[in-house]
């Protein structure tokens, strides 16, 4: 049975401050689509204390923004963008679309349609998260979406220039210095200066994903990302300081950033456990991330590697660090991760940023029933069918017909019926159900 050394916040506290977020993102929403532009601005100067005539950035500013980096910082983030768009391509060209005769002269098919116009939002409150812009705005143009605008906060009173940078690099088409509730609203609902798009991307804090989860259904979204989760599973084949090392460098996210690890070992729980102490006194994020272990940070001591396997399944972690003496036999067996990190040689910052798979993953057990951002979110795949013979359209049309009156629709089964006179030239009386054949072959 699964033994707790550390544990975080009760699940009572997290759900008021879950109700607290819902409350607020609520009130907001309403305002903002009441007031539009008039309300943006009024929450980019309450929030991130920014204000604009226009929150979109001009081709002058943008060059301004490349400009203040080295050209090392741009050829690496060519680099890394040059990665995320060759897996993105990857992934694309394996999406076949069909076309299949299922019956003589009846053919189904789907395609792929891009969606038209997507809302990419950047974080960047605490951190210059850069590697956002890569991981949505690409893969987006990679699908082929048309329009694709992104929204950043201001860092440290101004555009923070890799953000632009990226953005500028991944191809989009409208950048716009806007953070938080505001930046999702106005890229959903739009004012009078923003149009609205048809989908939104992209991770961000509690109020982000709230955001998104309140307007989802008026615009699509990817997934449900909020503060970023990582689970360490581990035996005696690594060290504390390995595994102390990965909790903490998704730990220093933000305050409210889970951060687990799950071991077979009782001696390495505890190894890790006094080298996260040592870490956090030399850690320049230390704070940080010292919030987020002792509120959200937890470490599990299982009785074995199957026991693991199934508390990592409870936990659905968005990040999942493999590190043990069978890490293939969790990639085959696990079933509830956001993506999975396999080895000591690799480990999520580098899925975050550079290493080409997108970073945009489920939290909050989303990991249950979905999978993370990748080029197939930003596509619709559409069915489509023909029929191309009479004989095909009136076969079809009987079992249509009597299938339609089954369940009570006459005008159903008048869609068929018709066709069956036409094509079949059998004489069925208006609102009946076409009667079987006596030879079904004929």
């Amino acid at each position: 049975m699964p033994t707790w050394l550390k544990r975080g916040k009760d699940v009572e506290a997290r759900a008021e401050a879950d109700r607290k977020v819902r409350a607020t993102v609520e009130s907001i929403l309403s305002d903002f689509e009441a007031r539009g532009d008039a309300a943006l601005r009024e929450l980019s100067k309450k929030f991130d204390n920014w204000e604009r005539d226009d929150f979109r950035l001009s081709d002058t500013e943008i060059a301004a923004c490349k400009a203040q980096l080295s050209d090392q910082d741009l050829a690496d983030i060519e680099f890394a963008q040059t990665q995320v768009r060759n897996f993105a391509q990857a992934q694309k060209d394996s999406m076949a679309e069909i076309a299949v005769e299922t019956l003589p002269g009846v053919t189904l098919g789907h395609k792929h349609v891009p969606i038209s116009a997507v809302g990419c939002y950047v974080p960047g409150g605490k951190y210059p998260l850069l590697a956002s812009a890569h991981m949505s705005v690409l893969t987006a143009k990679v699908a082929g979406c048309g329009r694709v605008i992104t929204c950043a906060p201001p860092f440290n009173g101004k555009p923070a220039p890799a953000i632009v940078a990226a953005q500028a690099m991944a191809g989009a088409d409208e950048i716009y210095v806007l953070g938080g509730i505001q930046a999702v609203a106005a890229m959903a609902i739009g004012t009078e200066s923003i149009d609205p798009v048809d989908m939104l991307v992209g991770p961000g804090n509690a109020f982000v994903a709230e955001a998104k989860r309140q307007l989802y259904g008026r615009v699509g979204i990817d997934l449900f990302a909020g503060p970023t989760e990582t689970l360490v599973i581990a035996d005696e084949t690594v060290d504390g300081e390995l595994c102390a090392t990965d909790l903490l460098g998704q730990a220093e996210h933000g305050p409210s950033s889970p951060a687990i690890l799950l071991t077979n070992s009782e001696k390495l729980a505890r190894d890790t456990i006094a080298e996260v102490e040592r870490l956090l006194e030399i850690l320049p994020t230390g704070e940080m991330a010292r919030q987020s272990w002792e509120d959200y940070g937890e470490v599990i001591v299982c009785d074995s590697h199957e026991e693991m396997l199934a508390e990592a399944d409870r936990i659905a972690s968005e990040h999942v660090q493999v590190m043990t003496d069978r890490d293939f036999w969790y990639r085959d067996n696990m079933t509830n991760y956001g993506a999975l990190f396999l080895g000591p040689r690799t480990n999520v910052a580098y899925g975050d940023k550079v290493i080409g798979t997108n970073h945009t993953l489920p939290t909050m057990k989303a990991a249950r029933y979905t999978g993370g951002l990748w080029v197939g979110k930003f596509m619709k795949t559409c069915t489509w069918q023909t029929i191309e013979s009479d004989e095909a359209s009136a076969m079809i049309g009987e079992y249509g017909s009597r299938l339609s009156m089954l369940e009570g629709f006459v005008g159903h089964a008048e869609q068929a019926n018709i066709r069956v006179r036409r094509y079949g030239g059998r004489n069925i009386p208006y609102g009946a159900a076409a009667a079987p054949r006596q030879d079904p072959a004929e």
